[in-house]
């Protein structure tokens, strides 16, 4: 109960700190805005709806970069952990293709897909397919001697091995790529508003920054920040309800 009353009162203490020190040390709002400032401006922008396209714009982004870059990096890295060959040949193209910078690769998706929500969801897929690749690698790998022998001496086909045993075991490692992927995913959408986005919340703070309205800024990074706290729960919720039903079964 103490550890919930001061989670709570944490925050609360150092909003009122912020809005004290705006008032009393006379710093311009243009500089650091205080929080009455940025709620206010966070409520206009939700009451008259202005926000809130841009809101499902960003959401979109995040879900089907979010979406396509973990089906395709569990797919990788499952084909990667089940062939060996295939993973002496193309890892080293998979980890070379994540060293390069993704701000440096992104004049070229511009090029390739356009301004908009497709070079967005581009970038967030790339970002998003390397947590859940190298998870299921490192997940598919740990598997028990003892039951991997057990399934050998059953003479269970690789198909078999791989759904019974292996997925499941490495299951709890998979998903911890998953909620790595989700964080990256927001940072993946914003950072791509940020450079070829029309719509979106990335595309909002750099509009506000154009018209040196730092209260609309930093009410846009409270919406990040509600909406990657709100997906990044909703992945927690997911994961222990499938391992429960994991254990069940």
């Amino acid at each position: 109960m103490m550890a919930r009353i001061a989670a709570i009162l944490l925050p609360l203490l150092l909003l009122a700190g912020w809005e004290g020190y705006c008032r009393w040390s006379g710093i311009p709002a243009l500089v650091l805005p205080p929080p009455s400032a940025v709620g206010a401006a966070l409520w206009s922008g939700l009451a008259s709806g202005r926000l809130l396209p841009h809101l499902a714009v960003t959401a979109a982004e995040m879900a089907l970069g979010l979406g396509i870059g973990c089906l395709v990096g569990f797919a990788a890295g499952v084909a990667l952990a089940e062939v060996a060959g295939l993973r002496r040949l193309l890892y080293p193209y998979v980890i070379a293709s994540q060293v390069v910078p993704k701000l440096a690769l992104a004049p070229l998706f511009i090029l390739w897909f356009g301004f908009g929500m497709t070079s967005t969801v581009a970038i967030t897929a790339l970002i998003c397919f390397f947590p859940l690749l190298e998870n299921t690698l490192t997940g598919l790998d740990r598997v028990d001697p003892a039951k991997r022998e057990l399934f050998r001496m059953l003479r269970a086909g690789r198909w078999r091995t791989l759904t019974r045993l292996k997925i499941p075991s490495g299951l709890p490692v998979i998903l911890a790529g998953l909620r790595v992927a989700v964080v990256l995913a927001l940072v993946g959408a914003v950072v791509g508003e940020f450079i070829g986005g029309r719509q979106g919340l990335g595309a909002s703070i750099i509009a506000a920054q154009g018209m040196m309205d730092t209260p609309l800024m930093f009410a846009l990074f409270a919406v990040i920040t509600a909406l990657g706290m709100l997906v990044y729960q909703a992945t927690l919720l997911f994961e222990r309800w499938l391992l429960s039903r994991q254990a069940k079964g």
